[in-house]
């Protein structure tokens, strides 16, 4: 199938892409790695698309002494090849390597993975669990939200219908900071199964321990510190936190999160 009918205009700015977002019923586009084919199915009928991969401050990385913030449209594969800085010591690279393939990562936006909000997305999981927050912009106001706040739901956040993500914020860490991601896919290429990621970051006073890929937003575990000295298994932590899993997905995330653990003590 191909997509109904609809509209296209190309934003130069956020500024711009806002004001084309007034007409009822359309929708952003950057990569397109997950709309188009949702477009083609007709699974979505948007009166019009607005292209916001070549709005330049879409597009642009600022630094600050405590996080670097990227342009929503900057790309996966910008990521990877080291284009744009790393608020991490590479952690973020590490993560955009393993996404898809390369032709997908040559389009998709970390702006568009985390509006999607896919609950399998590499991007939806690992910035969640570095603290990243999201800038929304609407034509009257600006708010940033914490990612943990962001995701309502299966492929649904708090974005408003006139709003779009402008910045993805993500904090600094360290040489002295610890991290591990780790994610069971049936083969390269695949969405996750299951994925589990740890930060460990006494600079910041922070330990966060996330289970992703359970078919609603990630979850960040409670008793972080209890998990990590072992006092929680991680059969025990995916079982309180997520109840819902059937046996098969429970231990499957279990060994996800204790591999996790593994490469942050290594």
């Amino acid at each position: 199938m191909k997509a109904a009918s609809l509209s296209y205009a190309a934003a130069a700015s956020a500024t711009d892409a806002v004001r084309m977002l007034s007409s009822p019923e359309a929708k952003v586009i950057a990569g397109g790695q997950s709309l188009g084919p949702i477009l083609n199915l007709r699974l979505a009928r948007p009166s019009g698309l607005v292209d916001v991969s070549r709005a330049a401050d879409l597009r642009a990385v600022t630094e600050t002494p405590d996080a670097v913030h990227y342009g929503a449209a900057v790309t996966h594969a910008e990521m990877e090849d080291g284009v744009v800085p790393d608020a991490t010591p590479g952690w973020m690279q590490t993560v955009a390597r393993r996404i898809a393939y390369r032709a997908v990562r040559n389009r998709g936006t970390i702006g568009g993975s985390l509006a999607h909000a896919d609950p399998a997305a590499d991007w939806v999981n690992a910035l969640t669990a570095l603290d990243a927050s999201v800038v929304l912009t609407r034509s009257d106001a600006e708010r940033t939200v914490k990612l943990e706040q962001f995701f309502t739901g299966p492929f649904a956040t708090v974005l408003a219908a006139d709003e779009i993500i402008a910045r993805v914020i993500v904090p600094r860490r360290t040489l002295q900071a610890r991290w591990a991601y780790w994610k069971f896919c049936r083969k390269t290429g695949e969405f996750a199964k299951a994925s589990a990621a740890v930060l460990l970051d006494p600079a910041r006073n922070q330990t966060r321990i996330l289970l992703g890929a359970i078919e609603r937003p990630p979850v960040l575990l409670p008793d972080a510190e209890a998990i990590m000295t072992g006092s929680i298994t991680p059969a025990r932590a995916v079982a309180c936190a997520a109840p819902e899993l059937d046996a098969a997905s429970a231990a499957m995330h279990a060994a996800a999160l204790t591999r996790a653990l593994a490469m942050v003590a290594a």
